[in-house]
């Protein structure tokens, strides 16, 4: 009789043939048998540590996702017979499944499918696995051609989506009838499901690969109650008003011109003006944290790629090479490291030099694949803020710390402020150098993240091919959460280019090489605080941070002067001299979120004080306009995150 092992150190006797689910608290939704999840029907063959999972937990809601995308399937399949299946994965907050659906499937069908789902769940049809070899795997996908292809690729040490990397069998759930190929594991019947809603379809090559056919994508969100979802469809409204790409449009910030191309941005005098004081406050903290300013070129002959390995481990990435000079290949360059690097062994370098810390806001260029590009986060062509520093073996733990101090606290400064630390390790495949020398440098950096006192997540394998990285998560003002800076631990790209500097003893010895990104690209790292504000900026990086608004055409010569004596004290100032009413232009400079609003009247004007309209809709009157310029300016100056009280001032 198994003897399963709980989590509080008690043993349960399970008798000969029964499901670990039998001896777990009613409301587990599956199990974890010896560290991997299962069905609640799940029989060990022996003794086992086995865990309960709660739907609430990560587990759980993995679990719930997945059936409820089986089940959306299902659905499609008793509509529309013929249906091709293709993959129904789990994502963040939710699932999708890719379907070849004999008729057009859009947006207005989701109430329908929906419903079909609703009723096989009412049905509450209970989920049964089944173990099968790939011959009869083949047998029973005779009509499903996307999962027969998911079965050729059986025992691949990838996997498949649907079936684990090295298995020699395949899984089939099947409820009231219908089968679907499926890794599982799910929850013991339909009946468990409820809390779900379909939100989106979309088009999606096969496998990702565009010479494949396109499926229909089907996306939908699952909770553990009614009152998640509802509290998760309330965030994505809030997400939605937040979207920097309708607000990058609503303000006049930035655009994507067909002409120039998918992934490439404009960026219009209103959405300059914000990154270019973005871009100059982390100018300024750069040179008091001592690093050096250097400036490289777009393009590079290839073999700066070849050497630094680009080529090798990361040419799917980059944009195809141009053919000057009788047949010399350039490449727009992916990366600053290797320039970085050039600039480094320009000359011999010096124990007493290091650590030497360049810094550059360098443009790169990424071949990233139409289906994914997405606004500012996801595009073509960006600016990174790239840092590369030199170390000696001996003050790398140091400057690790350091490093990672100045990041958080820079962060910070624009406004973030909720972290936590991610660290990815060596990945499986894709990577060079030694064991010893990945686990020195992933020690490295775990030493320096644990010093932070912050949360650290691990991400096994998720390193790059020359190191494992520390990434900075932070969160947002709705919860959401942004992979931010990275800070990256290399020794091997100093071997491939055969870096040295002299030592105290006269002798030649190898630098380490630090990347670190604190934006991540500009480009991303605007779009993010343009959704954390929703582009409310605080009034440090407003593009106009005062509007004026004379009541009649009398008084637009007063406040034009008025605005030269603002912007002699460093504001950015606007006059509102149009012909519309003063309702409506109190209504324009909301729309722009202007974050103060002054009223010229001929009542303001003759008493020397006037009306101050903050953007939250507060009014405070009697105000010297002196006194306003003052405030704003001190506000400013503060990077304060909270606007001005005149009643106090």
């Amino acid at each position: 009789m198994p003897q399963l092992r709980l989590p509080d150190g008690t043993t349960v006797a399970l008798p000969e043939g029964e499901p670990v689910g039998s001896v777990l608290m009613p409301g587990a939704i599956a199990a974890r048998v010896d560290g991997e999840l299962r069905d609640l029907s799940f029989v060990p063959a022996g003794d086992a540590a086995v865990e309960a999972v709660d739907v609430r937990t990560d587990d759980g809601l993995h679990v719930l996702r997945h059936s409820t995308a089986h089940v959306l399937a299902q659905a499609v399949c008793r509509l529309w017979p013929g249906t091709k299946l293709g993959i129904g994965p789990t994502i963040a907050d939710g699932f999708y499944y890719d379907l070849a659906i004999p008729k057009h499937v859009s947006v207005d069908d989701l109430p329908t499918i929906e419903e079909t789902m609703r009723a096989i769940v009412a049905e509450d049809q209970p989920f049964v696995r089944e173990e099968v070899d790939r011959d009869e795997a083949l047998r029973r996908l005779t009509e499903q051609p996307f999962k027969r292809e998911i079965v050729d690729g059986l025992a691949a040490e990838e996997g498949a989506g649907d079936i684990a990397a090295g298995a020699q069998t395949a899984s089939f759930y099947r409820n009231d009838g219908w089968e679907d190929l499926c890794l599982g594991p799910h929850v013991p019947s339909s009946g468990r499901l409820g809390a779900f809603t379909l939100t989106a379809v979309s088009g999606a090559y096969w496998r990702s690969d565009e010479k494949n056919p396109q499926l229909t994508r089907i996306y939908g969100t699952a909770w553990a109650t009614q009152e998640d979802l509802d509290a998760y469809l309330l965030r994505m409204e809030e997400a939605e008003r937040r979207d920097h790409r309708k607000l990058g449009a609503d303000l006049d910030l930035f655009s994507f011109p067909e002409e120039i191309g998918s992934g490439l941005a404009v960026f219009h005098p209103r959405g300059g003006l914000v990154r270019m004081i973005m871009e100059d406050y982390s100018r300024r903290r750069h040179v008091e944290g001592d690093y050096q300013f250097v400036y490289s070129p777009h393009i590079t002959k290839r073999e700066l790629f070849d050497t630094s390995g680009h080529l090798e481990w990361y040419a799917d990435g980059m944009f195809p090479p141009m053919e000057l000079d009788g047949g010399t290949e350039y490449y727009l360059k992916p990366m600053n490291c290797p320039f970085h690097v050039l600039i480094y062994k320009a000359r011999t370098r010096s124990y007493r030099e290091l650590p030497l810390r360049l810094f550059e806001f360098g443009g790169v260029y990424r071949y990233e694949k139409s289906g994914v590009v997405h606004g500012l986060t996801r595009v073509r062509g960006m600016t990174q803020d790239d840092a590369h520093i030199f170390t000696t073996r001996e003050q790398m733990g140091e400057e690790l710390q350091s490093l990672l101090d100045f990041t958080l606290s820079l962060l910070r400064d624009y406004g973030l402020d909720d972290f936590y630390l991610e660290l990815s390790t060596k990945p499986s495949e894709k990577a060079v150098g030694s064991d010893e020398e990945w686990d020195e440098a992933t020690e490295a950096l775990r030493q320096a993240a644990l010093s932070k006192e912050l949360e650290l997540v691990m991400d096994p394998g998720g390193g790059a091919f020359y190191g494992p990285k520390i990434s900075v998560q932070a969160r947002d003002a709705i919860g959401r959460t942004w992979q931010m800076s990275t800070i990256q631990l290399d020794f091997q790209t100093p071997q491939r280019f055969e870096m040295h500097y002299a030592g105290a003893d006269s002798k030649r010895h190898r630098p380490i090489m630090i990347h670190r990104a604190l934006f991540g690209s500009v480009e991303r790292f605007f779009a993010v605080l343009t959704e954390h504000y929703a582009g409310a900026f605080p009034l440090w990086l407003a593009p106009e941070q005062l509007r004026l608004l004379p009541v009649a055409d009398r008084n637009v010569e007063t406040a034009h002067e008025l605005a030269s004596r603002a912007r002699a004290a460093g504001l950015r100032v606007e006059v509102d001299d149009s012909k519309q009413s003063v309702g409506k232009k109190i209504r324009a400079a909301q729309l722009m979120k202007t974050p103060y609003t002054v009223v010229l009247g001929d009542r303001d004007l003759e008493a020397g004080t006037f009306t101050v309209r903050g953007r939250g809709g507060v009014e405070t009157p009697g105000v010297a306009f002196d006194t306003v310029v003052a405030a704003l300016v001190a506000e400013s100056a503060s990077r304060s995150l909270e606007a001005t009280d005149f009643t106090a001032v």
